[in-house]
């Protein structure tokens, strides 16, 4: 019924992991994929020399020659352990619900210790491709072979090979996920989830980046929601504003840092006049004496106290953008950040002045507690180019920062009301009809320490996150398919 597919390794663990596959009574062929290294002589294993073991290359020969239900695929070198009938689970389940692919929850082993490792559900918007399978999935044969033949092949792919070959399969084949834990992966990426994140924009991996955004954007052209670099008009608003520019800044106990903060605003040399609007969200630390003392100070200092209890960051966003005191264009910064010159907003505005657009999105650089650049250093977001970003945007995580609106388009829309990817979430929407202006040098120190509240997130935490960011995509795959049906 299956064959395996998996990556060699010269660890000691590959061998355990390999005779689980040679004992099961339900895999015919074991592929082992290998640089030149392996050389086995077990009756179900053959070696396959490969480049890589995602590559269009790779994937391609494989799939031609199976014969079997069921392609079971390792995507990376790890130690897996497969719990009590978890290989006739994962063709049970394939077999009872038609999907394309099915995925399970797993345990994962990190420093000696076992834990549960839940997934999430896939879902039309889960187009990133840092989406977390887990090391196991499991492919209909049929429905690859057809999803290939009606899309077209995998191509000549260096790295996204996988990443194309799963699109493919999930337009017209779910993509199913078990809530059983089928097996145990030692995990030796030891990092906290504050240093992952930002793998994805590391320079080092630029060209795996350009082959995913080929293949996204294939993808939404498979599925009716391309949008073509074509953009309405920003429209004109006729009313008056207090000032020309207001930075916002959403705040929760944060009195170490939030004082910074609004001196790196007020530091601001421009050819305009701007305010300050500080959301101070119920602080129950110093914050709200060093506010009041601040704008008690200097008038450009807005200190507002919401009445509502329920406010997440962007319903603070929403707060300071209604609020009499802003300007037209409404500018980002976080309480525990700082812009990185006194030309920062004067760059942003200029953007808005000269490229007529709803949006601008900065660049920045990571820094520790010290404002000492730290790894990956710049993160400027390069992979958002005018002709294409709007589409790119729904495969990535993040856009970007400093954000900066035209407020009369934001105040048509608002942020969700939630203190997790509110900005991503106006962002698209905007880039649904406007073009986004884009700064690639860096405007904007970004502090990572301790106290960041993505630092260290529990599973529970990073899922939740993960699956209201593919929601919000969901939500606009949708919309732009809609759109593209009256066009």
């Amino acid at each position: 019924m299956i064959t395996v597919l998996i990556p060699f390794s010269t660890e000691s663990y590959f061998e355990s992991t390999l005779a689980q596959f040679i004992e099961s009574p339900f895999v015919k062929k074991i592929l082992i994929a290998h640089d030149g290294q392996y050389s086995g002589t077990h009756d179900k294993c053959k070696g396959i020399k490969v480049d890589s073991l995602t590559s269009g290359k790779t994937l391609s020969a494989v799939v031609e020659k199976l014969s079997t239900e069921f392609l079971l695929l390792i995507n990376q070198a790890q130690s897996i352990t497969f719990n009590q009938a978890a290989l006739e689970r994962f063709v049970h389940i394939a077999e009872d619900t038609g999907a394309g692919m099915v995925y399970s929850d797993f345990y994962e082993v990190k420093e000696g210790k076992r834990t549960e490792h839940p997934t999430i559900d896939y879902q039309l918007g889960s187009i990133r491709d840092n989406f977390d399978f887990g090391s196991v999935m499991f492919f209909s044969v049929s429905a690859v072979k057809k999803a290939l033949k009606k899309y077209g092949s995998i191509g000549k792919l260096e790295r996204a090979g996988l990443y194309d070959m799963r699109l493919k399969v999930s337009v017209d084949h779910e993509i199913f996920h078990n809530q059983e834990f089928l097996y145990t992966k030692t995990e030796y990426d030891t990092r906290k989830s504050g240093e992952k994140m930002f793998d994805y924009v590391d320079p080092r991996n630029i060209t795996v980046q350009k082959e995913n955004e080929l293949v996204a954007t294939k993808h939404l052209k498979n599925i009716g929601a391309y949008l073509k670099p074509k953009f309405s008009k920003v429209p004109k608003y006729k009313g008056v504003f207090p000032v020309e520019a207001s930075v916002i800044i959403p705040v929760r106990n944060r009195e170490k840092t939030v004082g910074e903060a609004v001196n790196s605003v007020l530091s601001q040399k421009t050819d305009f006049a701007f305010n300050v609007i500080v959301v101070d969200n119920h602080s129950t630390d110093n914050t709200t004496s060093i506010l009041s003392a601040l704008s008690q100070r200097d008038a450009r200092v807005h200190h507002i106290i919401p009445g509502r209890q329920d406010l997440g960051i962007g319903g603070c966003w929403n707060e300071a953008v209604l609020s009499e005191h802003c300007g037209m264009y409404a500018v980002q910064l976080d309480s525990d950040d700082l812009y990185s010159g006194n030309d920062t907003l004067q760059k942003v505005v200029n953007v808005f002045r000269h490229e007529g657009v709803a949006m601008v999105i900065g660049s920045y650089t990571l820094v520790n507690a010290n404002l000492e650049p730290i790894p990956p250093g710049l993160i400027d977001h390069k992979e958002w180019t005018p002709e294409n970003g709007r589409n790119n945007a729904l495969r990535i995580n993040g856009l970007g920062a400093p954000r900066a609106f035209y407020t009369p388009v934001l105040r048509e829309i608002l942020l969700p009301n939630t203190s997790y990817g509110e900005d991503y979430a106006a962002a698209i929407r905007i880039s649904r009809y406007y073009q986004i202006g884009r700064i690639y040098t860096t405007l904007y120190h970004c502090r990572r320490w301790e106290g960041n509240t993505d630092a260290a997130l529990p599973i529970d935490k990073i899922n939740r996150n993960d699956y209201y960011k593919d929601k919000i995509r969901t939500i606009e795959i949708r919309a732009r398919i809609k759109l593209n049906k009256r066009k």
